[in-house]
């Protein structure tokens, strides 16, 4: 059984639960999970777990993300983006626009920043998806929530198109993004492309499409593309248990400090460690809890 995570390149025109039907076929594996949604006309890094390693896609669904999108002013549609049907077109205006307002625009959304969800998406509102009231032309109140635009790296203006990088939180909506940068230069604006070019730790440019996987599994080369799973807490601190203390891990009992070959001089409280067996193998992730002076799992991986 395979346990870990590819860093896949999802294609145009593919969902992400796409990705996840033809994995299975290609990797003879059932238990696949994705690591948050793409649109179909979006491309770019969709991490895919695999095996015990479902259990980090929620882990790596909250995780930071880059995109790359190209913001086309003066066009506004009922879904933000080019795929939907335009709504007013002031192209002409947005391309008289001054760069210096475009940038000053764009930049003020660096930070915490009230976004208010689309109506095409896939989030719920009474058990129903906003997405399948939009197409029965039901339109609802959705609540602002907070996300954070770490940076925005704009690569070229070529008005009516702005190319941008995007570095930003969880649930941050590139493209409704793209829509209230074109309300605040009052010429409307909606996303024209999308490429995620990061998820957490794992970069575009290794990246993987399925017909890459398939040509490696092939050649027999496939342990090459999986990741393990301790790769999602890279910068967290390794703890080693030592051999009389494994029946313990392996229960997922309490450990403390006498149940590690090496522990730092100080650990805080509510700190995640990273969990190995005599072996070397990750095993779990455990917190300290400083009250009690030892520590509690949190999640089990086994070996």
């Amino acid at each position: 059984m395979i346990n870990g995570i590819i860093n896949v390149y999802k294609e145009w025109g593919f969902t992400s639960f796409d990705v996840v039907a033809k994995l299975r076929g290609i990797l003879h594996e059932r238990k696949i999970g994705h690591t948050g949604t793409l649109d179909p006309e979006a491309t770019g890094v969709l991490p895919v777990c695999i095996g015990n390693a479902t259990k980090v896609c929620e882990l790596l669904t909250d995780k930071d993300k880059v995109y790359r999108t190209v913001m086309h002013l003066g066009i506004t549609t009922d879904t933000q983006d080019m795929t939907g049907t335009v709504k007013e077109d002031r192209s002409r205006e947005a391309a008289l626009l001054k760069e210096q307002t475009v940038e000053a625009a764009i930049l003020q959304f660096v930070g915490d920043y009230e976004q208010i969800p689309p109506m095409y998406s896939a989030l719920k509102v009474n058990g129903k998806k906003l997405c399948d009231l939009a197409r029965a032309g039901i339109e609802v109140e959705r609540k602002a929530r907070t996300v954070k635009i770490f940076s925005i790296e704009i690569e070229k203006i070529n008005l009516p198109y702005v190319t941008m990088q995007v570095h930003c939180s969880k649930g941050t909506y590139i493209r409704t993004l793209c829509a209230d940068i074109g309300e605040v230069l009052g010429v409307g604006a909606c996303m024209e492309s999308l490429v995620r070019t990061r998820v957490s730790v794992f970069p575009l440019e290794e990246a993987h499409t399925l017909a890459e996987i398939e040509k490696i599994r092939d050649e027999g080369t496939l342990e090459e593309l999986i990741l393990p799973v301790d790769r999602v807490f890279e910068g967290k601190t390794k703890l080693t248990v030592v051999p009389e203390a494994f029946r313990f891990l392996q229960n997922g009992n309490r450990l403390n400090d006498g149940n590690f070959t090496d522990v730092p001089e100080k650990i805080a409280d509510g700190e995640q460690v990273l969990v190995y067996d005599p072996m070397g193998h990750f095993y779990a992730v455990y917190q300290y809890e400083r009250e009690t002076k030892d520590y509690k799992v949190r999640k089990m991986f086994g070996a």
